[in-house]
């Protein structure tokens, strides 16, 4: 009778674990404002869990997704850092304490730029921040492995070689879903200077053509205007506007020409202080 039982209950839970599977995944995206550059924050919901993709800049972002979670009525099981920059991992520190069971997870790279440049990051911002800073920032755990899960579904982590190792996305196969990235913008201008180099520019462009050849059907820009249509062609967009960078970089003798020429190609475009901060910085006007 004790293995009957033990065998119902197996046979139970392997119906369930394969209805959590079998039941597709959500995706809830958080996109913040212009104060917090339009970055997007992404809820992976499945049939019982819950991951966080990217934790909001300030603590009103984080409490915003906090309550996303909340209202989901799933367990928090993950929170995934996908980038290095504060946009991305401020938040973690209000998320940790509402959900301190739920592991913090990132890449070894994008740690290791985060632990690089945090003292500099707290200094620059939290001043400017004030009450919406973080306190002590939660760092996330290193994952060493190149997969998460929701319910049973498979999270790929890709991009993690190379140049921009430090920049990687991930890919959900069953959703044919690219989130958690900064390579992808949608109707914005995109953050150039963090890309000054020639190599660290072409690389940019090799990612968004992986992504391409991804031929995905859900793409959640790392940073979007809100009401942008979450599919491929932002993917294009991007693609289009590095381009169109580089042809106004050359032709131009300094960062307003560059500024006045991109903003006529991209006159509907956000966060135009992407456009002033990487002309100037491309121009020889100011370091980043």
């Amino acid at each position: 009778m004790k293995n009957l039982t033990l065998m119902a209950a197996s046979i139970l839970l392997a119906t369930n674990a394969t209805a959590a599977e079998n039941t597709p995944l959500t995706l809830d995206v958080y996109n913040a404002d212009k104060n917090s550059f339009h970055v997007n924050s992404t809820l992976v919901i499945g049939e019982s869990e819950v991951m966080v993709v990217d934790t909001g800049f300030t603590k009103a972002d984080a409490l915003r997704i906090a309550a996303k979670v909340l209202d989901s009525g799933k367990e928090l099981k993950t929170i995934f850092i996908s980038q290095a920059d504060p946009d991305y991992y401020f938040g973690a520190e209000v998320l940790h304490a509402l959900f301190p069971k739920a592991q913090v997870l990132s890449t070894p790279a994008v740690i290791e730029v985060i632990e690089k440049k945090l003292a500099g990051k707290l200094a620059f911002w939290g001043p400017k921040m004030g009450g919406n800073a973080p306190v002590e920032p939660y760092l996330a755990q290193a994952i060493e492995d190149n997969m998460l899960t929701v319910d049973g579904h498979k999270i790929e982590i890709r991009g993690t070689q190379g140049e921009l190792a430090h920049r990687p996305y991930l890919w959900i196969p069953s959703n044919k879903a690219v989130l958690g990235n900064v390579a992808v913008y949608g109707n914005l201008h995109l953050w150039m200077a963090d890309a000054q180099s020639e190599s660290s520019q072409k690389a940019w462009v090799k990612q968004l053509k992986e992504l391409q050849e991804l031929k995905p059907d859900i793409v959640i820009p790392g940073h979007m205007k809100a009401g942008t249509k979450l599919d491929a062609s932002t993917i294009s967009y991007s693609q289009q506007y590095l381009a169109d960078f580089q042809k106004a970089k050359g032709s131009s003798k300094n960062s307003t020409e560059v500024i006045d020429k991109m903003s006529a190609s991209y006159p509907d475009a956000q966060l135009p202080m992407a456009l002033s901060i990487g002309a100037k910085v491309h121009m020889g006007e100011m370091k980043w």
